[in-house]
């Protein structure tokens, strides 16, 4: 039994609520501690980046599962319900955290136009990105070579949300550093995420939706 013929079986109402429920906690999982891990740089493979270009690119993974075994309605409910606590949960991060370290709550009474710009950034990215990649994998995903639709997700969605983030977070930004070179360091963002999705989640997407197609065929 392919997963093309486990997803002709209707989802029982608790098994969808319960998948909603589940997912739409590990997006905004992924995206508070992305937003905390984008403040601390590290450098792999040569390139300059934060931990959170490592951890945020999982969002596009679990989306990519999830509509190629329930469908694109269910991943557009995921974006709706999750989009609005990962915009509070953003600006709560980038506020109380500064370079990985707390600097108290206090900050979150004067309102800093920098900061919410990034985190608009950050929503934006991930609303638009999101919604793109699942248009883009419910076409692909009915091929035959499963790979085609991760890989090419990967690509498009990637390019939409690094581009979306940097230009409306650093495009005449106060800091001069980043209203100068952030073409420059979007780029690099872009390279390294398509670096990550073909050598370490396009193999981890096949052993996990491997995994579920045993699962959901009940083997």
């Amino acid at each position: 039994m392919t997963i093309s013929t486990v997803l002709k079986t209707p989802i029982e109402p608790i098994r969808y609520s319960r998948a909603l429920f589940w997912l739409v906690s590990l997006h905004i999982f992924i995206i508070a501690i992305s937003n905390y891990l984008v403040q601390i740089p590290v450098e792999l493979f040569g390139f300059i980046t934060t931990w959170g270009a490592v951890t945020f690119p999982f969002i596009f993974l679990i989306t990519d599962l999830t509509v190629r075994i329930f469908g694109q309605n269910l991943a557009r409910r995921i974006i709706f319900f999750a989009m609005l606590p990962a915009l509070v949960i953003s600006y709560y991060f980038s506020v109380v955290f500064s370079n990985g370290q707390f600097v108290g709550h206090e900050h979150l009474l004067d309102f800093n136009l920098f900061v919410f710009r990034i985190v608009l950034a950050s929503f934006s990215a991930y609303v638009v990105g999101q919604l793109l990649d699942i248009q883009v994998f419910n076409r692909l995903r009915r091929l035959s070579i499963w790979w085609i639709a991760p890989l090419v997700s990967t690509f498009i969605g990637n390019l939409v949300d690094s581009f979306c983030f940097f230009a409306i977070a650093f495009y005449k930004s106060p800091d001069p550093f980043m209203a100068s070179h952030w073409v420059e360091i979007g780029a690099m963002d872009y390279l390294f995420k398509i670096v990550m999705g073909v050598f370490i989640f396009l193999p981890l997407y096949g052993v996990i939706l491997a995994k579920l197609q045993k699962i959901l065929a009940g083997k």
